[in-house]
């Protein structure tokens, strides 16, 4: 499990005990939910960054292809 996903499951744990002790309807228990949904969605960002596209694929298979030239001017 990667260091993100540890995060989000302590965060949950944390907002579930959160919640219980202070009402599911308190502020601190919406701040809690946030702080798990704020971790989730770093966690798609970071999965969606290291995904190659189908160029950069491409490219990597084909670097000669014209379409992957890169010209320095």
């Amino acid at each position: 499990m990667s260091d993100i996903q540890k995060q989000i499951e302590q965060e949950r744990e944390q907002a579930r005990a959160v919640c219980d002790t202070s009402g599911s309807t308190s502020g601190e228990c919406a701040a809690a939910w946030d702080a798990v949904e704020e971790l989730q969605a770093e966690a798609s960002h970071q999965r969606q960054s290291k995904q190659k596209n189908s160029l950069e694929q491409f490219c990597d298979d084909n670097p000669d292809a014209a379409e992957c030239r890169v010209y320095d001017n």
